[in-house]
């Protein structure tokens, strides 16, 4: 799966002129939390997010007036806060890498680009909603999770051996623990009674870590 396929295509833009009120008049009536920003020629120059702004707020211990702090947030603009420049993707990236930059950058978005153009916007949100998607397998009727040897073809044997007894396979998630000589394989699955198949995995696992129905 590429970003671009879970990407917000023509994500809400503003100037670098914008002011503080009204990018954050714009974060709350389109229930967002970042902004992109471009300049006169349509170019990203730079990402604003609701934490931005936030950071940018006066204090609660501030000693101005009501007054004061009004007039200087009214006077603040987006280029005073904004990141830049933007740590970008291209659309064809794989989900998975956007997600490691998301990571390793500790940010909550990336603007997508093609041609140095602006296409859209992934963000950590679209990242967790993916990720739930795909443990979600909405037609599978048990998710079972297994401890087995990290080791080449463990997969491919698991896959057979819940095939032969009849099941299907609606999706699958392999994880790391703390012991790099093992992982943490779930399925989620349909076609197979859990009397069944937990007794065979357990003949054929290291561990059976969890088995319930799927919701």
């Amino acid at each position: 799966m590429l970003v671009r396929d879970r990407m917000t295509p023509n994500p809400v833009t503003i100037t670098p002129a914008t002011s503080f009120p009204e990018a954050f008049r714009i974060l709350r009536e389109k229930r967002i939390r970042h902004l992109p920003v471009v300049d006169k020629k349509g170019d990203l120059i730079g990402v604003v997010a609701l934490t931005d702004l936030l950071h940018a707020s006066p204090s609660s211990a501030t000693t101005l007036s009501v007054f004061e702090m009004n007039y200087l947030l009214a006077n603040l603009h987006v280029q005073e806060v904004m990141t830049s420049p933007p740590i970008t993707v291209p659309e064809d990236v794989p989900l998975e890498e956007a997600a490691r930059i998301l990571v390793e950058k500790k940010i909550g978005c990336l603007p997508v680009m093609r041609n140095g153009e602006l296409r859209g916007l992934i963000t950590e949100t679209d990242i967790f909603e993916t990720f739930v998607e795909i443990l979600g397998g909405e037609e599978a009727s048990l998710r079972v999770t297994v401890r087995v040897p990290d080791v080449r073809g463990e997969l491919a044997r698991l896959s057979g051996l819940i095939a032969g007894l009849g099941g299907n396979l609606c999706s699958v998630a392999r994880f790391r623990g703390e012991d790099p000589a093992h992982c943490y394989i779930t399925f989620r699955l349909e076609g197979v009674e859990e009397e069944v198949l937990v007794p065979a995995l357990r003949a054929s696992v290291e561990e059976v870590v969890h088995v319930c129905c799927a919701s």
